[in-house]
């Protein structure tokens, strides 16, 4: 894979990163081959990669016979195996976090999917997914829920950076920031320093579409319209997002924090999915090469955009913004009211999270039982 779009994506002032951690790529240098030769400058951890590398190597056998030879729980496995991948990729990514100040350079670890309505058990396992990782790079994954967006406070507030996920809508971002806000304002209250403490909100782009376009293609009416509008929401999305971001920084709320050393919470861009080969399969993450923001992105993904991207530094405008918004409006003339698809979109998202869950505990059942037989 050559690296020549991906380095045009960093030097637009784009954090690249890689989602997926296992420990089938660590035993290959992989991560850390990406980090010095595809610009990565992040990792987050996915449940389901971790279930698939389970299935198909032996690469966790030797710790997972140590676990059961200890008698662990399928729950404190999953722990373990989570923890020792994020350490490894944490450690992979030191020089990009010590060369950045801390600016990047960061690994976002999964908490149990089980917990996103409870706000004080998610909390406790970030504490103790933090302590047990224990490097300075290492962020929680915490859901926009409204139980989440409580935790995503409390976390920062002890000074556990937060990486916050199913983000949806312009207006839920609303709450994230709002969540980011009062978590260092805590933070500050307490003495903490700001500077080390790393958020992100994510927005899964590709659901956005997938979702606006099959209510589309239902619509029946404007046929020629509706195909117009198609692949056009996510990005809508992402700019009205971007457009409140700015806008926060100006405020002198936010200016009092950052005066105290605090980093922006970064909008980050998550391609969830392995895109088809060509070179439409990167377009969205082209038109998004904004400074400031993070694309993470699985490897295949990567690969699809060294071979096919084009990428150029895009510079967002009234203009730009106005017509994201005429755009989600005009979505009510077919019937489709937004703010009903993110409501949608945020519960199968959980739905989703908690199967990919699931099915990591059903991996990790029967090789513990194996290792005790």
């Amino acid at each position: 894979m050559t690296g020549h779009e991906l380095r045009r994506l960093a030097s637009s002032g784009v954090s690249v990163r890689l989602t997926g951690l296992d420990r089938t790529r660590r035993a290959g240098g992989g991560l850390a081959a990406l980090v010095r030769d595809q610009h990565v400058t992040g990792a987050t951890s996915d449940p389901a990669a971790l279930t698939a590398s389970l299935a198909d190597s032996g690469a966790y056998d030797d710790l997972l016979r140590a676990l059961a030879a200890r008698g662990v729980t399928a729950d404190a496995a999953v722990r373990t195996l989570t923890a020792e991948d994020a350490r490894s990729a944490c450690d992979a990514l030191a020089p990009v976090h010590r060369e950045t100040d801390g600016a990047d350079g960061h690994v976002s670890v999964a908490l149990d999917a089980r917990l996103a309505r409870d706000a004080e058990a998610t909390v406790q396992q970030a504490r103790a997914l933090v302590r047990e990782v224990g490097r300075p790079n290492a962020t929680v994954e915490i859901p926009a829920t409204d139980e989440g967006l409580g935790a995503v406070t409390a976390c920062l507030a002890e000074g556990i950076g937060v990486n916050v996920t199913l983000l949806f809508s312009p207006e839920r971002y609303d709450q994230a920031r709002e969540a980011h806000l009062a978590g260092l304002e805590q933070a500050l209250a307490a003495g903490r320093a700001l500077g080390p403490i790393a958020s992100a909100a994510a927005f899964p782009l590709g659901r956005i579409d997938a979702a606006v376009d099959t209510l589309l293609d239902r619509a029946g009416v404007g046929a020629s319209e509706a195909k117009a509008l198609r692949g056009t929401a996510a990005l809508a999305v992402a700019r009205l997002a971007h457009e409140r971001f700015t806008a926060h920084l100006t405020t002198p709320r936010w200016q009092h924090l950052a005066a105290h050393g605090a980093r922006p919470q970064r909008l980050l861009w998550a391609s969830d999915t392995v895109p088809e080969p060509g070179p439409r399969a990167t377009r969205r993450i082209t038109e998004l090469a904004v400074p400031g923001t993070a694309h993470t992105m699985p490897e295949a993904t990567m690969r699809a955009v060294a071979a096919h991207g084009a990428v150029v530094p895009r510079t967002w405008t009234r203009h730009s913004y106005d017509a994201s918004r005429k755009k989600l409006a005009y979505l009510k003339s077919f019937g489709i009211g937004f703010a009903d698809v993110a409501s949608a979109l945020e519960e199968e998202g959980l739905k989703k999270s908690h199967a990919s869950w699931h099915s990591l505990l059903d991996a990790v059942s029967p090789a513990l039982d194996e290792g005790r037989s």
